[in-house]
């Protein structure tokens, strides 16, 4: 389907969802679900319980990989590592562009860092903020480009795709407020914003926001090489400072609930025979959240 289609459907079925009707209807069926589900949630230890709690309550929980301890995460990091330089040398600077991706071949030649997303543990945290079975959505290496533009992702913005979208997004540098740190507006202030500017989809200028709010509001994720912070972008305004000292690598994994509104998801990060050749030593369990 050319681009121009897809749009026009996207924007269609928003519409359609957005229908107080049929709004009342999946709003139901999705608590129904959540109810449902609430007595197969894995168990997990008090300090990820926390974490949790935490992330239900702000929208978002700054860590560090050393905190977090998953087993995984010297392999990951170590493929990295490898691929920054590999990103560094296949830049094709367009008007406007602020970010750059690895490509679906460059993360299959490091495997680990997509296989990080999927460590059993970080899925039981997932499932438990989220309520319902995980769908991972891939591993997005980015590149944020220093230029200071302003557009797309770099402007306010909450997540549509689903009720809640959790995102982990690991910083391969140290991010000052400089470097394009992520930022966002605490959940109480951000629903608040959201009815006073009818906000349904789509970015908002800064200037905008800081004619709703002060700038002081705003919370910036500062942090050395190793931060993590784990953001629900579906309930949040957030968007990514634009750096304006060097450009910011970092690691983006995607998690909605296998329920999300598929339509308005882009194309999947790897082909379906990549996707079946990563999972060859997955568990059953880790395979549903690829293959939902």
């Amino acid at each position: 389907m050319n681009k121009i289609l897809l749009k026009i459907r996207k924007k269609i079925l928003r519409k359609i969802d957005t229908h107080p009707y049929t709004k009342h209807q999946a709003d139901c069926f999705y608590q129904k679900a959540i109810e449902k589900n609430i007595h197969n949630l894995p168990p997990i230890p008090p300090k990820d319980l926390d974490l949790v709690e935490r992330l239900k309550k702000e929208g978002v929980v700054i860590t560090t990989l050393e905190k977090l301890k998953i087993t995984s995460t010297p392999e990951m990091i170590e493929s990295a590592q490898k691929l920054i330089p590999q990103i560094s040398q296949h830049i094709f600077f367009q008007p406007n562009q602020i970010v750059t991706h690895a490509s679906p071949q460059q993360i299959m030649a490091y495997p680990k860092i997509f296989l990080w997303g999927l460590e059993q543990r970080l899925l039981n945290i997932i499932e438990h903020f989220i309520g319902l079975p995980v769908a991972y959505q891939g591993a997005y290496f980015r590149r944020d480009i220093a230029n200071g533009i302003e557009v797309g992702s770099r402007l306010w913005h909450i997540d549509q795709e689903d009720r809640k979208i959790l995102k982990i997004i690991i910083y391969l540098h140290d991010v000052s407020e400089d470097h394009g740190p992520f930022q966002y507006i605490p959940k109480p202030f951000t629903s608040k914003i959201a009815q006073c500017l009818k906000y349904t989809s789509g970015y908002i200028q800064d200037k905008i926001m800081q004619g709703v709010i002060s700038s002081s509001i705003y919370k910036s994720c500062t942090g050395i090489a190793g931060t993590v912070i784990i953001a629900d972008t579906a309930n949040i305004f957030h968007r990514g400072k634009p750096p304006i000292i060097s450009d910011r690598f970092t690691i983006f994994f995607d998690y909605t609930t296998r329920r999300h509104k598929q339509v308005l998801y882009g194309t999947p990060t790897l082909a379906y025979n990549d996707l079946r050749l990563l999972s060859k030593n997955l568990s059953e369990a880790q395979k549903k959240c690829i293959f939902w």
